[in-house]
C-alpha cells in the first residue's frame, strides 16, 4: 500500500500542480491525487500534460487518482449527457499523465435516484475506461443524499455488472454516513477502487454537523485506523493509501510542513497496524 497526497489536502495554499508534485516528491510520497483543475490551470498557463507526465515520472509519483464532479447519476438526462462529456474529458487528462482511477461521486439531485438505475448510469461511464484506461471509482459520500453508506456503493458497483466495478472509500465519508468501518472487511481487496485516509477529531461535532474541513492527521483522532489497516490487508487491498485533508487551520501552515506530517504520521500508522 503505497502512500498518495490527494491534493486537498493543500488545496487552500493555491500552488500551481507542479509545485504539488515537487512537495509530495520531497514528503516522501510514492503517489498523487490531482484535482483535474489542477491540471487545467497548468494548461491554462502555458504548460502541457506531456510535460506534466515527464514531472511525475522523474520525481517517481504515480497517479493513483483524482475526482470528477460530473452529474453521472442524477435523472434528468440533459444534465447526464453533460456529464458524459465531461466525464471524458477528465479521463483523457488524467490518461495523458499516467493516471489509473478517478472518484465517481453521487453529485448533483441524487436523492431520488433509483438505485439499479444508478448502476446503469455507473456502468456507462465505466464504459468509457475501455478507451482512456482509467477506471471511474464509485465514491461513497457521506453527506450526499444517495450513496452515503458502504453498502449502497457496494451494490451499485455489483449490479453495475461491469468487469471494472470498483468502490471509493474514504475514512471520513464511512463516518459521516454512519457506515462505521467493520464493512469493509466484508470485501474483496480488488473491489476497492482506492482508499482516502483521515482521521475523525477527538471531541468531533454531532454527525449532522461535522464537516470536511473537521479531518485531522491520521493518528490524531479517534478513528480505529489500526483495524482498518489490518482489515484492508486481510482483504488483500494492494491499492494506494491516500490522504485527503481540507483543515482550514493546515492550510495556515506551510505547505511541506502539511504534507510531509501527513506523510509521516500516515507512515507511521501503518506502521503500527501492519508490524504484526
Amino acid at each position: 500500500m503505497l502512500i498518495s497526497l490527494n491534493t486537498s489536502t493543500l488545496r487552500g495554499h493555491k500552488l500551481p500542480i507542479t509545485e504539488l508534485i515537487d512537495i509530495a516528491a520531497k514528503a516522501g510520497y510514492r503517489g498523487i491525487e490531482p484535482w483535474p483543475d489542477d491540471l487545467e490551470h497548468h494548461v491554462k498557463a502555458g504548460g502541457s500534460l506531456k510535460d506534466l507526465k515527464k514531472r511525475l515520472q522523474d520525481n517517481g509519483l504515480a497517479v493513483t487518482g483524482a475526482i470528477a464532479f460530473s452529474e453521472w447519476m442524477v435523472d434528468d438526462d440533459a444534465k447526464r449527457a453533460k456529464a458524459l462529456e465531461e466525464t471524458k474529458h477528465t479521463m483523457d487528462m488524467l490518461s495523458q499523465i499516467g493516471g489509473t482511477h478517478m472518484a465517481a461521486p453521487p453529485r448533483g439531485d441524487v436523492k431520488h435516484v433509483d438505485l439499479l438505475k444508478a448502476a446503469e448510469r455507473y456502468h456507462a461511464i465505466l464504459a468509457l475506461s475501455d478507451h482512456f484506461g482509467v477506471i471511474p471509482a464509485l465514491e461513497i459520500w457521506g453527506f450526499a443524499e444517495n450513496i452515503y453508506r458502504l453498502g449502497q456503493a457496494a451494490m451499485v458497483a455489483l449490479e453495475a455488472h461491469h468487469p471494472k466495478a470498483c468502490i471509493l472509500a474514504d475514512v471520513y465519508h464511512l463516518y459521516k454516513g454512519g457506515s462505521g468501518f467493520s464493512g469493509i472487511r466484508e470485501l474483496n481487496g480488488h473491489f476497492l477502487g482506492g482508499f482516502h485516509f483521515n482521521d475523525i477529531p477527538k471531541n468531533p461535532p454531532p454527525l449532522d454537523k461535522i464537516t470536511d474541513a473537521d479531518r485531522v492527521y491520521p493518528g490524531d483522532g479517534i478513528a480505529p485506523l489500526k483495524q482498518l489497516l489490518r482489515d484492508l490487508r486481510e482483504i488483500k487491498y494492494e491499492g494506494p493509501i491516500s490522504v485527503e485533508l481540507f483543515n482550514p487551520e493546515y492550510y495556515k501552515q506551510d505547505p511541506m510542513l502539511v504534507a510531509k506530517t501527513a506523510f509521516d504520521k500516515t507512515k507511521a500508522v501503518m506502521q503500527a497496524a501492519l508490524s504484526d
